[in-house]
C-alpha cells in the first residue's frame, strides 16, 4: 500500500505552528549599553587623574656633575689679560 498524499499543506502548517508559539523575550540591550558607558567614563576619569596627578617621587634627584669645559687658549690669553690689567 502505497503512502497517501496528505491534502494538508506541510509549509502552511508550520507557519501556523510559529505563530502560536508563545514569543521570545527579547534581550535588552540598555543593560550592556550603560556597563560600556560606566567603563568608558571610569578609563576617562582614571586617564585625567593620571595626566593630572603630581609625580610620585617628592625628594630631589642627586644631579650628575657637569664635566669641567677645558679651557681654550683665546680664552686663557683674554682671562689672563684681565687679570694683570690694573
Amino acid at each position: 500500500m502505497a503512502i497517501a498524499d496528505s491534502a494538508l499543506d506541510r509549509e502552511a502548517l508550520a507557519y501556523a505552528r510559529g505563530l502560536l508559539r508563545a514569543p521570545q523575550p527579547r534581550e535588552n540591550l540598555w543593560a550592556v549599553l550603560g556597563a560600556a558607558l560606566l567603563c568608558a567614563a571610569a578609563a576617562m576619569a582614571f586617564a585625567v587623574a593620571m595626566v593630572m596627578a603630581p609625580p610620585a617621587v617628592t625628594s630631589h634627584l642627586a644631579l650628575e656633575p657637569e664635566p669641567a669645559a677645558p679651557a681654550t687658549a683665546a680664552s686663557d690669553k683674554v682671562q689672563g689679560a684681565e687679570r694683570s690689567a690694573p
